[in-house]
């Protein structure tokens, strides 16, 4: 279908619904919600890495970046945005942003426990995330506690709608 055809397919159906649009053209921007999600955090990640490692927020105490931060930033703008732009399996996607979504979840709430040296009996007093990076600031903690939450409800979005049980009497 060419772009008017479409364009004007889902203007028809807006006007038969009452102007609702139907359940077919909400599903297929809700699929590709994962994807989005990909797309804009990848850029966003990208960004962040970049901009740590010119230095600009190192000097603000609520949110410093190290250069084990950095990389990881960079590295995984990269790839989020790789698999946002040229992978076009959305199950794909979709679980690459559940994996985000559990990460961020741990390192967020890890973050915490390492900040005052309390996670696993004090083996990891020092406020490092398995000598990968620094999550001594609540910011860096909440900012990574959001992201999963984000994540993971990008994904439960796109899921379908369940029909309606219908009764067979």
């Amino acid at each position: 279908m060419v772009p008017d055809q479409a364009r004007h397919t889902i203007f028809r159906s807006a006007q038969i619904n009452g102007g609702r649009p139907t359940n077919m053209s909400m599903s297929m921007s809700r699929a590709s919600l994962p994807t989005l999600f990909l797309k804009v955090g990848g850029a966003v990640l990208l960004l962040l890495g970049i901009v740590g490692y010119i230095g600009i927020f190192n000097t603000i105490s609520f949110f410093n970046l190290d250069a084990g931060e950095n990389l990881a930033h960079t590295v995984l703008g990269i790839v989020a945005l790789g698999f946002g732009i040229f992978v076009k399996d959305q199950n794909v996607n979709k679980w690459l942003v559940v994996i985000v979504g559990v990460v961020g979840l741990i390192t967020g709430v890890s973050g915490f426990f390492l900040a005052n040296g309390d996670f696993m009996g004090g083996h990891f007093a020092h406020p490092n995330f398995f000598g990968l990076a620094n999550l001594e600031n609540p910011a860096d903690n909440l900012l990574h506690l959001v992201v999963g939450i984000v994540a993971l409800l990008a994904v439960f979005l796109s899921r379908p709608a369940m029909a309606p049980a219908v009764s067979s009497r």
